[in-house]
């Protein structure tokens, strides 16, 4: 089959051979995949472990499954893939599980293949109102609801976004159906045009913040979110990257500033907004697989690929 193989490179192949569904699991045929900035840091050396096929994000169709009602079903699905017997999967963190294995991105390869395995617990049917080109952005979505899961955004405070690109949309988005008073501060004012629709926006500013989501994708992000949060404020770090960055800490000691990584989300949440059509995204670009490289590099809002 044809897949997207990483091993410290990127190579298209099309004689990967295809992955054959184990007991607990679910055989996909992929649709659509789309490509995410963790995908372009993994190139980069975010995750210098990991071989095998890229990608994370994805609309595809139940061919083989131990749930037979799930066969013929277009579904989306989870990433983190937990043991079921360490401590964290014991008390409801599997996504941190200490032997998880992560779709495309540690020890499961992804779907930038024709098809993929992967643990039927972990997928969701897609409501037939949604469109697969719409769909395909559940997980970064939920990605971003996943703020509200640990934040109390209250509507009488002020939030600010760091950041300009797809993830920040999607996050600004989403916490401005809180009726909060937000900004979001970015590079490019071409793309700050975008969020005017939901958003007080910003290239700079000298107003401070109680909560600042960092969705920079830079390592400077906390760094700028350290500047612009309130004493006793929240920041949320939503960026991976490959790569490090000095800070302060005493800074963050001496102001009582609560720091909160966040990462992926609740599924079934991200694919009622996109039903009910309360998050409008542009569409996506697709690529042939083999076009990889136009793919990775487009500047259009998300890129992906089409099977």
């Amino acid at each position: 089959m044809k897949a997207l193989y990483f091993d410290k490179v990127t190579t298209y192949l099309e004689d990967y051979n295809k992955p054959v569904p184990g007991p607990k699991e679910s055989l996909i045929k992929i649709i659509l995949s789309a490509v995410c900035n963790t995908d372009k840091e993994i190139r980069k050396g975010y995750k210098p472990d990991f071989h095998g096929v890229l990608g994370h994000e994805f609309v595809g169709v139940v061919e083989e499954s131990n749930n037979r009602d799930l066969i013929g079903k277009r579904v989306v699905g989870e990433i983190n893939e937990g043991c079921g017997e360490c401590i964290y999967c014991k008390t409801g963190r599997k996504t941190h599980c200490m032997n998880r294995k992560v779709i495309g991105i540690a020890d499961k390869d992804g779907c930038f293949a024709e098809y993929m395995t992967i643990d039927t617990d972990l997928l969701h049917i897609i409501p037939d109102e949604i469109p697969s080109e719409v769909a395909v952005f559940t997980e970064p979505l939920a990605a971003a609801l996943e703020i509200m899961e640990q934040v109390h955004i209250k509507p009488s405070r002020n939030v600010a976004v760091i950041g300009d690109g797809r993830l920040a949309y999607m996050i600004a988005q989403a916490v401005s159906l809180t009726g909060t008073d937000l900004t979001v501060i970015g590079r490019h004012k071409e793309k700050l045009i975008n969020f005017k629709k939901f958003a007080k926006v910003a290239t700079e500013t000298n107003e401070t913040f109680e909560v600042v989501i960092d969705a920079s994708g830079s390592p400077s992000g906390i760094v700028t979110a350290g500047r612009l949060v309130r004493k006793k404020g929240t920041i949320v770090l939503k960026s991976t990257y490959a790569g490090k960055t000095d800070i302060d800490m005493s800074y963050f000691v001496v102001n009582e500033i609560t720091i909160k990584g966040s990462r992926c989300g609740p599924f079934e949440p991200a694919l009622q907004l996109l039903k009910r059509g309360l998050i409008t995204l542009p569409a996506i670009e697709l690529y042939e697989l083999k076009d990889y490289e136009q793919a990775f590099e487009s500047k259009a809002f998300k890129a992906g690929f089409k099977f």
